[in-house]
C-alpha cells in the first residue's frame, strides 16, 4: 500500500497532470504539487517534501533532465514519463525508470511502488 506517500508531478498538459491527480488519489497518495515548466519543477525539486515524483520528459519544448538531475541530487526516486520514441534519456539517467503515455492506473500504481519499494 502506499501509505499516503506524496508524489510530485511533472507535467505541462493539464488534462494529464489531472488524470494523474486522480490516480493518485484512488491509489491514495497524496499529491504534493504539479510542476509545468522545467523552472517550477526545479524549485521543487530542490525544496523537497514529497516522497516521489513523476516527471515528463518533455515540457513546454524543453527537456526535463535539470529536474532529474536535482532529483537524483536530492536522492528522491523518480520515474519519467514518455509520449514517443524522441525521449532517449541522458546516459545519467538511462537506468532510470520510464512510464509510456498514454498512462493507465494499473501502469501508474506498478511503477510507483517500484521505485518506493512497495511493489
Amino acid at each position: 500500500m502506499s501509505e499516503g506517500k506524496s508524489i510530485l508531478i511533472v507535467e505541462d498538459e493539464a488534462m494529464i497532470g489531472m488524470m494523474l491527480e486522480d490516480y493518485l488519489d484512488a491509489l491514495g497518495y497524496r499529491l504534493h504539487a504539479v510542476a509545468a515548466t522545467v523552472d517550477e519543477a526545479c524549485a521543487h525539486a530542490r525544496e523537497g517534501g514529497f516522497d516521489a515524483a513523476l516527471v515528463d520528459c518533455n515540457l513546454q519544448g524543453e527537456k526535463s533532465w535539470p529536474v532529474a538531475d536535482i532529483l537524483a541530487q536530492q536522492d528522491i526516486p523518480f520515474i519519467f514519463a514518455t509520449g514517443g520514441m524522441a525521449d532517449d534519456l541522458p546516459h545519467g539517467h538511462a537506468d532510470r525508470p520510464t512510464l509510456a503515455k498514454p498512462f493507465t492506473i494499473g501502469a501508474v500504481e506498478r511503477a510507483l511502488g517500484r521505485v518506493l519499494g512497495t511493489a
